[in-house]
């Protein structure tokens, strides 16, 4: 197949696809739907507007400069091919949290003893402990956390863990800012926006239906986003 036949393939399916999320307009060209489209922060478009504004001209010029049918003037390089393929994989089958971030997530006890926490963390090296109590989801001990509350409890005076839970951190911890729940159907990009948007946001955390009580299926960090962003 020729570049160019491979290249407007891809584009007739994304003009498709756009024509199908504005419920099928008649009369609205191209460009037109991508800058409408692009406002939608549920969708890539925005991400995307003006790779495919440049890939509408392209396309224009490939169907209408031809020489003859078997002849175009602008026959797209190897780079553009590939370029609308992946903005069409990424509005039409954007990926999901699961099964790329699934893993096996260690759910604690919230009175569970600190120096337990601690243990884990220089033994496993783990750097995120959800907590619950019987079951009920009660908050998020992150490696930051720690450090926090061992920065403002070491100007107190001596520092006596041995009575201490897992719980006397989440009291002073301010819990409900630093995680947030996600359903296993959400896409990566959204928690991309999640991270970016949220400066406090230190992990989110995976359940079937974003249930905070339901099995955890996955943990994101935003290292975990980041370095796969760099490896695309």
């Amino acid at each position: 197949m020729k570049p160019s036949e491979e290249f407007l393939n891809s584009f007739n399916r994304i003009e498709k696809w756009l024509r199908e999320e504005l419920n099928n307009p008649n009369s609205m060209g191209f460009s037109e739907m991508v800058r409408r489209l692009s406002r939608r922060k549920d969708l890539l478009v925005g991400a995307n507007e003006e790779d495919l504004l440049q890939m509408a001209q392209l396309r224009n010029a490939i169907i209408h400069e031809r020489i003859s049918e078997d002849f175009v003037i602008a026959e797209p390089n190897e780079w553009a091919v590939q370029r609308i393929k992946q903005i069409e994989q990424d509005l039409t089958r954007p990926e999901k949290v699961c099964p790329k971030f699934s893993k096996k997530v260690t759910g604690f006890e919230w009175d569970v003893p600190l120096l337990e926490i601690l243990r884990i963390v220089s033994e496993k090296r783990y750097s995120q402990f959800p907590l619950y109590r019987r079951g009920t989801f009660e908050g998020l001990i992150t490696l930051r956390a720690l450090g926090f509350w061992f920065a403002k409890r070491s100007q107190q005076g001596a520092l006596h863990l041995e009575n201490l839970k897992a719980k006397d951190l989440l009291v002073s911890g301010g819990k409900e800012t630093n995680y947030q729940f996600i359903s296993s159907d959400t896409h990566v990009f959204e928690v991309e926006a999640l991270f970016r948007d949220k400066a406090t946001l230190e992990a989110v955390l995976i359940t079937k239906d974003g249930n905070p009580n339901g099995n955890l299926l996955g943990i994101i960090r935003p290292r975990d986003i980041y370095n796969t962003l760099e490896k695309d």
